[in-house]
């Protein structure tokens, strides 16, 4: 508990100095650039997150700066720390995130600051428009990254894969970097306050292109993107999907009991 307070409050500090700091560049009109504030303040409240919690995050697989180029990470999502590991071992980068974060006061509004694109799971025609945002930034030299299962998970089974992130690295032209995040159900389950020292996997596997694809390749492409994250799980994680489903779903059971009635 006293953890998991510590962490809070860190987190509380962190938000209202970083985002303070972020908003104010942008109303005096500081410009984007490498190593400038709307990159550093993300990475400065991701690793004041993990070092409050005790988490130590370590990269493996593909090394991310391998290729100067744009790309679309697409990752898994079990816990809301998944989000600050990624920030830690990715380069700069945008996140594609639902709306219900942008109303998060000051941090809503720094998030869009520092590259945050929302998109309204409940409208298509918008979500697209987003996606039409995200692929224009892309174009431009901004990677993005993108929870294609669209929200937590309770498990680390693979759930079912939303098609709009495929449609964008398709338009975009940009190759997808699929991402296996493996270590933070321990550290900040799905629906419990709490956070707990772990050590945090994150492994980048590699890219996928997807110059010369069409928007009719997207099912295609999510499951080539689908089966490659399924089999790092399984052989470097020992992830069984149907004992892990059954286990996410005992859990989910447990946390909502009004699910059962």
């Amino acid at each position: 508990m006293i953890r998991t307070l510590f962490t809070a409050v860190v987190l509380a500090l962190a938000t209202v100095i970083l985002g303070s700091l972020v908003l104010v560049a942008r109303a005096v009109g500081v410009t984007p650039r490498k190593g400038g504030v709307y990159e550093k303040a993300p990475e400065w409240w991701a690793r004041a997150l993990l070092w409050a919690a005790g988490v130590r995050v370590v990269r493996k697989g593909h090394d991310p700066l391998a290729e100067g180029s744009p790309r679309v990470f697409i990752a898994n999502h079990v816990s809301w720390f998944d989000i600050p590991a990624m920030i830690d071992v990715l380069p700069h980068y945008g996140f594609v995130a639902k709306r219900e974060l942008e109303r998060i006061p000051l941090f809503g509004p720094a998030a869009r600051g520092v590259g945050v694109i929302y998109i309204d799971r409940e409208n298509r025609k918008a979500a697209f428009g987003a996606y039409d945002d995200a692929a224009k930034k892309i174009r431009e030299g901004q990677s993005v990254l993108v929870y294609p299962e669209g929200t937590r998970g309770s498990s680390y089974a693979l759930r079912p894969f939303k098609k709009g992130p495929f449609v964008l690295a398709i338009g975009s032209g940009a190759p997808i970097v699929p991402v296996v995040v493996h270590g933070t159900i321990a550290v900040n389950p799905r629906g419990e306050f709490r956070a707990s020292p772990g050590l945090v996997h994150v492994h980048i596997l590699e890219p996928i292109p997807t110059t010369g694809l069409t928007y009719d390749d997207r099912e295609a492409l999510a499951e080539t993107v689908r089966q490659r994250m399924a089999e790092c799980l399984r052989t470097e994680y020992g992830v069984d999907p149907a004992i892990e489903l059954r286990l996410g779903a005992s859990a989910r059971t447990a946390a909502e009991p009004g699910l059962s009635t």
